[in-house]
């Protein structure tokens, strides 16, 4: 080792502990930060899920004279909902999995067709004024009807869609009634 490796790395040495020096120095009045409640990001790429998409099973006809579309054909047991236009995906979702309590219920086991519709009229209109949110109508899974047809089932759908102040509805979860019951969302007075 000559001279010269000797001189350099004691300069190198003292620049170090002066460098030390004064970087606790510059640091001495520093606190460290507060825990905060963010979580740290891993920056790690976020993967679409994609959407499930409908059975083939589920006929779907869209009538283009009218604003809205329905669902024409259903058959007994599959998932069916309504979403009328600006209503968010999410505020449909919530519908599904019971965000909103059920408020009340109608159901129209026995009904005709024609007294079963003012029944649902009077009641939708009884909710409105009451402000409710949310609501049940049990329309019956059409066991007893000539085929098994669910004969209510499709016209308290298209019954549903032309009152202007049903928002959504969406079929049951099985412990509200399921294939036989639809639960409504409906906009409240202002």
């Amino acid at each position: 080792m000559n001279d010269f490796d000797g001189d350099a790395k004691k300069t190198a040495a003292q620049n170090s502990t002066s460098d030390n020096t004064l970087f606790r120095n510059a640091m001495r009045d520093v606190v460290p930060l507060s825990a905060s409640n963010r979580i740290a990001s891993d920056n790690r790429p976020i993967t679409p899920i994609p959407r499930k998409r409908r059975p083939d099973s589920v006929n779907i006809s869209v009538d283009l004279s009218s604003e809205h579309s329905f669902i024409s054909s259903i058959e007994s047991g599959d998932d069916w909902s309504f979403a009328r236009p600006g209503v968010s995906h999410q505020t449909l979702r919530r519908l599904r999995r019971g965000y909103w309590p059920i408020q009340d219920n109608l159901d129209l086991h026995g009904y005709t067709r024609d007294a079963a519709h003012q029944e649902l009229i009077a009641f939708l209109e009884n909710c409105t004024e009451n402000q409710f949110r949310c609501v049940r109508v049990i329309h019956g899974k059409g066991l007893s009807s000539p085929n098994r047809d669910p004969i209510l089932k499709k016209q308290v759908g298209h019954w549903l869609v032309q009152y202007p102040r049903v928002l959504a509805f969406y079929q049951a979860k099985p412990s509200d009634g399921g294939g036989g019951a639809i639960l409504v969302l409906l906009q409240t007075k202002k």
